[in-house]
């Protein structure tokens, strides 16, 4: 039964990014570029190294797509005043409207994956989906201390 579970988690991953991709399409936007705007309005004002983390995406690629976007006026880019080299990205007047669209499709994604389950289940389900984070987390460290 645990690997089936895991191949279910794997599967339902993979169709809430499908249906996300599918979405933000409809807005114009790459599902990476979506994910950089929402990255920006709950992280304002970090470096294009830290949303590239926060994505599990090169800094390069995140170079050019920050690049595209800054042409397109959806992001601006600003000198860190505390690196020289480092480049902080910022919202523009133009993505914010984009922004709250992209979180009315989240809000209705969630409320299609979770149709049906009571207030009850859903509190029971988030609760065990920290559980489950928390054991992914622990599991990685001896890893990364280790190497």
């Amino acid at each position: 039964m645990p690997t089936r579970l895991l191949y279910r988690m794997a599967d339902n991953s993979h169709q809430l990014r499908l249906l996300f991709n599918e979405r933000v399409r409809g807005l114009g936007l790459t599902a990476a570029q979506a994910r950089l705007l929402l990255s920006l309005q709950r992280n304002p004002g970090k470096n294009q190294v830290f949303y590239a983390e926060r994505l599990e995406i090169e800094p390069i690629t995140l170079t050019r797509i920050a690049d595209r976007m800054e042409e397109s006026g959806w992001i601006e880019r600003r000198a860190d005043p505390s690196d020289r080299r480092a480049r902080i990205l910022h919202l523009t007047a133009k993505s914010r409207g984009i922004v709250t669209q992209l979180q009315a499709i989240i809000d209705g994604i969630s409320e299609a994956t979770l149709k049906g389950l009571t207030p009850m289940e859903r509190e029971t389900l988030s609760g065990l989906l920290e559980r489950i984070e928390t054991n992914l987390d622990n599991a990685r460290e001896p890893e990364i201390l280790h190497g």
